[in-house]
């Protein structure tokens, strides 16, 4: 069947409202993109529609990793999943639930309803269990019509999965698991670790669909055999095709699943299978290969397919109760809008890092730069995403620093200030932004020295030790010591919004200095340097006091010390609020949030006075910064009325123009994970959430 016809046939589908993120009481919220697979950068699929029957399901990068789905009700075919109208009619979308780790799509058709779930379970305290490249798909099938009626499922995944280009060629092959159907495709040529780049997705390794119970039965074949064949007869084509045929637009090798459900009345029966990515090596780092964190003790991908079905009821109720959990406090910490925000960011913030094992077994964890230039481990990607990781488990900001701070010390970085990446994914051999580790041009030398000392001192106050940071002190120091020296008045260059370009005397870059000289201090006080902590505290304090007198611009602080008339969001100015330094004057981030409510658009708060542009996490960050709900909800509310009239269907953008809601640039980053800030305003929030980082 040709894509090209099914798409064209697609177009003039009515679109469909949705049910409520996470709390299916909540008002009606349109995602952009719904996140289905969510579990690293290769690894992450989606649907940029209004329903699942509108179109093929997509790679975060928009290349199309399709999934079909169709049910055979009392012997009439339907479809629930994939644009196949010539093939069979769609099932009516009646529902679309989505919490952190699970999204819920409700179809109903001839008298039958079915609950189809997604479940990548990513709990932050469990980093074996997040690891595990292993999504459930949940069919939870049942009659709403008062007659019981009989229901066969299939599914299929297409070989677009685990190929870069469509001309690759990809070979199939059953595996024994004890109690499961599975099988497995990959690429002929295997090539791991092959190239690092930005656009691009996985061509080696292996996908597996894993599937136990009743009824199951797979087929590894063509997309055309096994969709027709079911069509047609209710069932799978008896043999299967194991050649390698020429990848084409309209004829992928599929592995496609059967599940005889049988007769179904009024009481829901569920089903599941699994899917599942083995990568084999996921990261180099420093010219070694690195295994995934889930296979470090010899676990291979059967004992992971294994454990992983043994452990569905009990992962699944983890889940839930941790969505219910986590929900509820989003809600009281900013109200439902920043809640429904949250929710989108959880998952799409996980799917842009990958947790692998190091030399000892320890985890480290590799972000990568999404649709930005690709480069892995950028310290102002961490900086943006670090209030997720800071609130459920600080390990999971450390398996992030470690790589960096170990690269900075090793002898091959030489500058006194923080390295800016440790390379392009994934392949982190050393960093490649601004010339390289050996050319000063373009470097981001306060950006990042700040970023670094702040997630350290934020992390430091978190584990309520500083234990971490002394390993690194002698290079702490040296960092801290170049912002005392340049922090307070930054010489033109680029700061973590580089798409701006250069930018002398930046305001918001010198509250970044000057916080992270306090942060120095802070830990310094907590390791027991008393001397130290008061020295780099004066200063720090000292430079405050010096900010407010150059950057006072009326009812407002300016862009830059030296251009009157205008303004920037001073979204760094959160953390003296967050950790208590207090070292700036109160009213000040009261001006600047009362000045933002003047200056902002409909879709939000421009960056600054230069563009209508703007960052999604900064400004959650810079509404943080207001001490009152109605404050932050008037900052925060825009951005969830973006996400829900944007025309750019992709997982959520970072960068967009306050004016249209289009985005700007960037898509599926970690970034996002900058959000979840206004949790950390509550101490109690720590307590509670963040155990897993002790």
């Amino acid at each position: 069947m040709s894509r090209l016809c099914s798409l064209l046939a697609a177009i003039g589908m009515a679109s469909m409202t949705m049910t409520g993120i996470a709390n299916p009481a909540t008002a009606q919220v349109r995602p952009p993109a719904v996140p289905l697979v969510t579990h690293d950068p290769y690894f992450s699929v989606w649907s940029l529609n209004n329903t699942l029957t509108e179109n093929w399901t997509h790679h975060w990068t928009g290349a199309i990793n399709a999934m079909v789905g169709m049910a055979m009700i009392d012997y009439r075919p339907y479809r629930f999943m994939g644009p196949m109208p010539d093939v069979a009619p769609a099932m009516k979308q009646t529902g679309l639930e989505i919490t952190p780790t699970k999204t819920v799509y409700t179809l109903e058709a001839n008298g039958v309803r079915l609950k189809l779930s997604f479940l990548s379970p990513l709990l932050p305290d469990d980093i074996d269990l997040l690891s595990r490249p292993v999504t459930y798909v949940n069919f939870e099938v049942s009659s709403i019509d008062g007659h019981p009626h009989s229901v066969k499922l299939y599914y299929d995944v297409t070989g677009e999965w685990v190929v870069n280009r469509p001309d690759q060629k990809v070979a199939w092959q059953k595996v024994e698991v004890p109690g499961l159907k599975t099988a497995r495709i990959g690429t002929d040529s295997q090539k791991i670790l092959n190239r690092p780049g930005d656009d691009l997705r996985i061509d080696w390794g292996y996908m597996y669909v894993s599937a136990g119970g009743p009824g199951v039965s797979q087929a590894t074949t063509s997309d055309r055999d096994a969709r027709d064949t079911f069509f047609s007869t209710g069932n799978l084509p008896a043999k299967d095709d194991m050649r390698m045929p020429r990848q084409a637009s309209d004829a992928w090798p599929v592995i496609a699943t059967k599940i005889d459900v049988g007769r179904v009345g009024a009481s829901p029966v569920s089903r599941h299978l699994m899917l599942a990515y083995d990568q084999i090596y996921a990261i180099e780092l420093m010219h070694t290969k690195l295994k995934p964190y889930w296979a470090r003790n010899g676990m291979n991908i059967k004992g992971l397919l294994a454990d992983s079905e043994k452990k569905y009821t009990s992962v699944s109720k983890r889940c839930t109760e941790f969505d219910k959990r986590i929900t509820a406090d989003m809600t009281k910490m900013g109200g439902k809008s920043y809640a429904e925000l949250c929710t989108l960011a959880y998952r799409q913030c996980m799917a842009a890092n990958v947790v692998v094992a190091g030399e000892h077994g320890e985890p480290l964890q590799f972000p990568k730069e999404n649709f930005s230039n690709g480069c892995i481990s950028t310290v102002d990607v961490i900086y943006p995403s670090a209030p997720f990781f800071l609130l459920f488990n600080t390990k999971l900001l450390k398996a992030q620093l470690t790589p960096v701070l170990d690269y900075a010390v090793s002898g091959r970085w030489k500058f006194p200030f923080a390295p800016h990446d440790l390379g392009t994914y994934p392949l982190a051999n050393g960093q490649v932004y601004g010339g390289g580790e050996n050319n000063e041009r373009d470097q981001m030398p306060v950006e990042e020295s700040g970023n670094m000392l702040l997630m350290l001192a934020a992390m430091s106050r978190i584990d309520g030790n500083a234990d971490y940071a002394k390993k690194y002190w002698s290079e702490l120091t040296r960092w801290a010591d170049y912002l005392k020296a340049k922090g307070l008045d930054p010489e033109n260059q680029l700061c973590t919004d580089d798409f701006a370009g250069h930018l002398a005397h930046n305001t918001n870059l010198s509250l970044k200095a000057i916080l992270a000289l306090q942060g120095f201090a802070d830990m310094a006080k907590t390791l027991g340097h008393t001397d130290v902590a008061a020295n780099y505290s004066t200063a720090a304090k000292e430079m405050a006091s010096k900010w407010v007198e150059m950057a006072k611009d009326g009812d407002h602080y300016r862009l830059t010390f030296d251009r009157a008339n205008t303004w920037s969001q001073k979204y760094n100015l959160v953390w003296d609020k967050l950790l208590g330094y207090g070292i700036f004057p109160s009213d000040l981030a009261k001006t600047e949030i009362a000045y933002y409510k003047k200056v902002q658009n409909k879709y939000g708060l421009p960056l600054d006075n230069r563009s209508k542009y703007t960052k999604l996490d900064w400004t959650v960050w810079s509404a943080t910064m207001a001490d009152n709900k109605a404050d932050f909800e008037a900052l925060v509310n825009p951005l969830m009325l973006m996400v829900n009239d944007t025309t750019s269907r992709v997982p959520l953008t970072d960068w967009f123009w306050t004016n249209d809601a289009k985005q700007t640039g960037f898509q599926a980053r970690s970034v996002v994970g900058g959000v979840f800030i206004k949790m950390l305003e509550n101490p109690q929030m720590w307590k509670k959430w963040a155990g897993g980082g002790r």
